[in-house]
């Protein structure tokens, strides 16, 4: 067997995040701005260290990346803290500051989004005349996208059935996303559940969000892409969105610089829970690409239909979702007929401490915090209690940004 040095000797790491008002929290759509005194132009993209700072569908949205890939995740959080700091400091004379979770917990999107008005606005345009912008799932969603490179087919089939295994359950670690417009959504993760339909007016752009097995980069163009790009192009008649990002799947091959990208991790409280998450992600995936618990052909036999049923359960109740499928637990190396998120996850972090012990030290306590208190999700409703009023909202976030801007965990 091929050893998996290239699927992981290198990862990108994506981090979307909502400008807000430092008074009042509410969105405050100056992304443009913001860019605009860090570079002397209007632009939509700057680098700025070894870091990027871009633009994202609409004006309160920033996405903070590392240019250059690395394999070494322990140097990120440092690298992302620092350039929080930088934008919080630019915002503070806009009276902004960056906020973190995977959506702001009372925007009403149809009144308050601002789509971005300059350059790729017609991308922006098309999306919001074909499938309306304005509205969760597109204009309140804040999430990391990681991003894990393949050399060549045979490492895509490997890395796409691996990573297809895992994202039924990825919610289950990172949902922080259980409030919308003022409300507990009784989702724990309410940003994947919009965004399993934010696209379904074409469905074949999204599907089950679980992507269908695929084994070569010209079985994926054939099955998944072409099809979609067929069935936009009745709406999309100039051809703008016919690209392989208009593929919405929670993991999506990125053939236009040979990785797959993961998309159902929400944005964290601050930097290192993000990068736990990612460092955690990567070491499961590393131990199914390498058939420790199951050959491939088992991994790609499991249908779609049965993972999109065990990611809905923890989108619903992440950490303390009850997975049944005991083939599915056969597979990660739970020989289990039942249990819980966390008892997975458990199982998966700890077989990785196991086998790479040396690796484990600068991540422990944040994982320790979400297994010990659920994922972020959970330690919101728990601070929130019984009140779900605009100043207990307002109270809580506040030191989720003060977290953000800090680098700490929050407790709940």
């Amino acid at each position: 067997m091929m050893d998996a040095l290239h699927a992981f000797s290198v990862f990108g790491v994506e981090l979307e995040y909502m400008i807000v008002d430092r008074e009042s929290l509410s969105i405050l759509p100056v992304a443009d701005e913001l860019l605009h005194r860090l570079s002397g132009t209007q632009a939509s993209e700057i680098r700025h260290g070894t870091l990027a700072w871009s633009n994202e569908l609409a004006l309160h949205l920033l996405e903070l990346k590392n240019v250059t890939p690395t394999r070494e995740v322990e140097s990120l959080p440092a690298a992302f803290q620092n350039e929080i700091q930088q934008i919080n400091h630019l915002l503070e004379s806009m009276n902004g500051m960056l906020m973190p979770t995977g959506m702001h917990p009372w925007m009403n999107p149809a009144a308050e989004t601002r789509l971005w008005p300059h350059k790729d606005a017609d991308i922006y345009l098309a999306y919001d005349r074909i499938f309306n912008c304005k509205q969760h799932g597109w204009a309140n969603l804040q999430s990391m996208h990681l991003n894990l490179p393949f050399a060549d087919d045979y490492e895509f089939e490997r890395l796409h059935a691996a990573v297809r295994l895992l994202l039924p359950i990825l919610p289950a670690l990172a949902a922080s996303s259980p409030i919308s417009e003022g409300n507990n959504t009784g989702f724990m993760n309410f940003r994947m559940e919009n965004y399993r339909t934010h696209q379904i007016r074409v469905p074949s752009t999204i599907g089950r969000v679980i992507p269908e097995t695929v084994t070569s980069r010209a079985g994926y163009e054939a099955e998944i892409l072409s099809p979609m790009y067929r069935d936009i192009a009745v709406l999309d008649e100039k051809g703008i969105l016919q690209h392989e990002w208009l593929n919405v799947r929670g993991a999506v091959p990125r053939f236009d610089r040979n990785a797959i990208e993961i998309r159902v991790i929400d944005t964290q409280e601050c930097p290192q829970a993000n990068l736990a998450i990612a460092a955690v992600t990567i070491d499961a995936v590393r131990a199914l690409y390498d058939e420790t618990y199951a050959p491939l052909a088992e991994q790609q036999a499991m249908s779609t239909d049965e993972l999109a049923t065990i990611m809905h359960a923890c989108i619903c109740d992440a950490e303390q979702a009850i997975i049944e499928n005991a083939e599915y637990l056969r597979l990660l190396g739970l020989p289990a007929g039942r249990c819980e998120g966390r008892d997975l996850w458990r199982h998966l972090i700890g077989a990785a401490m196991r086998s790479q012990p040396e690796q484990w030290g600068m991540r422990q306590n944040e994982l320790r915090i979400i297994l010990e208190h659920g994922p972020l999700a959970r330690r919101i409703l728990r601070a929130l209690g019984s009140d779900f009023s605009r100043g207990q909202l307002r109270s809580v976030y506040r030191e989720l940004c003060d977290c953000l801007e800090e680098g700490r965990m929050f407790q709940g």
